[in-house]
């Protein structure tokens, strides 16, 4: 299976200024695979440790963190000589021992020829609780489940995926089915490695389905087993109302749907556990597109979409027919599965602001605005090949973007104030514009 993520792994092993690496993500989103893969590809030895559970592991880092000492223990661990010339070290669920992620500050400044990669299924959390680890002496990578490109490359469609980096409209336009009818099995399968692989494997829905139940039956143990007790009630709530949350018009997060009464400050610890997971992706309103979109962002209103867009239609129960052979009853919910597809793919672009816009009266919503740190562009999501742009043509005469971008189920096509930018290629837009 392939992941760009590689590539910037890749890039880390030959940085002159190299630092341990991080890898932060979701649970199953595949990052033992990928530190794995690349120690296969990139290296002539991997050493893999996992700490869950490893009391050997927590007695040597318990000491002192001299850096000499640590690799003689991991020497004996597993039984071999570790040259840093040409071995990969890999600390799995590396949170469960927080004086590793504490030794990471001495690796860096008194032996940084060692190659050190990290990750660790709840190690946002472990970051965010003040664990002692080195601000500035470590690098980091997200990960995120596959990219609807990744998705065509897993699927035996690579010449589709390089079509639409070559930007080579027209030809894509003769491919377009083939382009629509991918998308919307990655709607139903999503990118979660296992369901992607499963997929590409037996073309099987039902067992797709299975997979992401389990996924989610995971995940619904992590709350349990990690949160304060106090707040999982909580947390279950918030994240049972999602799908509901999302099925709404305007898609701004709404504390009573939890349940009638329910107050913002009930709530934020429980926002801040699933986002610091990365199990939610939490999008800012902005009141205004100035650079940088953070100063003119609203913390009081957003909206929340939940990590993948398979995992959202198994959350909401929706059956493979009503997707893949379109259904009047599920108009609504076409529109949620839309939005999240797209600010799932906005994720994998790095360095980019993702914010939305409403006017204060509410009579003008842009789905997304996204800061690239050069221009503002404003995104406006389309489900099907309706292309009335109400909003996007008042946000436009009101602020002259440089670009502005309607993403829809209709062909490429660029006019003199908006470019058209087909669902199936939205992770092209920074280079696009």
């Amino acid at each position: 299976m392939y992941r760009v993520a590689i590539e910037k792994l890749l890039k880390w092993k030959e940085s002159k200024r190299r630092k341990p690496l991080i890898i932060e993500g979701a649970r199953q989103v595949g990052k033992t695979w990928l530190m794995q893969e690349f120690g296969r590809q990139a290296y002539a030895e991997t050493v893999y440790i996992n700490f869950d559970s490893n009391s050997r592991m927590a007695n040597l880092f318990a000491s002192d963190l001299d850096v000499n000492r640590l690799i003689m223990g991991l020497e004996l661990y597993v039984g071999r000589k570790i040259n840093s010339d040409n071995t990969l070290l890999i600390f799995d669920e590396v949170q469960e021992v927080p004086r590793a992620l504490a030794s990471l500050k001495y690796f860096y400044e008194n032996a940084p020829e060692y190659h050190i990669v990290c990750a660790g299924s709840l190690l946002g959390i472990a970051l965010h609780e003040g664990t002692s680890f080195p601000v500035g002496k470590v690098d980091f990578l997200k990960l995120y489940p596959l990219s609807f490109r990744e998705f065509l490359m897993a699927t035996a469609r690579e010449g589709y995926a390089r079509l639409l980096e070559q930007h080579d409209f027209q030809m894509v336009t003769s491919f377009k089915q083939t382009y629509i009818d991918a998308l919307k099995q990655y709607y139903f399968v999503g990118g979660m490695p296992e369901a992607v692989q499963s997929f590409a494997e037996n073309k099987d829905f039902n067992e797709v389905r299975e997979i992401q139940k389990r996924i989610l039956a995971a995940y619904e143990q992590d709350f349990s087993k990690h949160a304060p007790n106090e707040i999982v009630p909580k947390i279950r709530m918030l994240w049972n109302s999602l799908p509901s949350q999302l099925a709404k018009e305007n898609k701004k997060f709404i504390y009573g749907i939890i349940r009638e009464g329910a107050r913002a400050k009930e709530y934020e610890t429980a926002i801040m556990w699933l986002s610091d997971c990365g199990l939610i992706h939490k999008v800012s309103r902005i009141n205004a597109p100035g650079i940088p979109l953070k100063a003119y962002e609203d913390l009081k209103a957003f909206k929340l979409f939940v990590v993948d867009v398979g995992l959202l239609g198994c959350m909401a129960g929706l059956r493979q027919g009503t997707l893949l052979d379109g259904n009047e009853l599920f108009a609504e919910f076409k529109g949620a599965l839309t939005e999240q597809y797209v600010c799932q793919q906005l994720k994998t672009i790095e360095d980019l602001g993702i914010y939305y816009y409403t006017n204060d009266r509410g009579s003008c919503e842009i789905d997304f605005v996204i800061d690239t740190g050069v221009q503002i562009i404003p995104v406006e999501v389309k489900a099907e090949v309706n292309l009335r742009a109400k909003s996007l043509k008042t946000y436009y005469e009101k602020f002259s973007p440089q670009v502005s971008i309607r993403t829809s189920m209709a062909d490429f096509k660029k006019e003199s104030w908006l470019i058209n930018l087909p669902l199936y290629a939205i992770d092209e837009l920074v280079k696009i514009c």
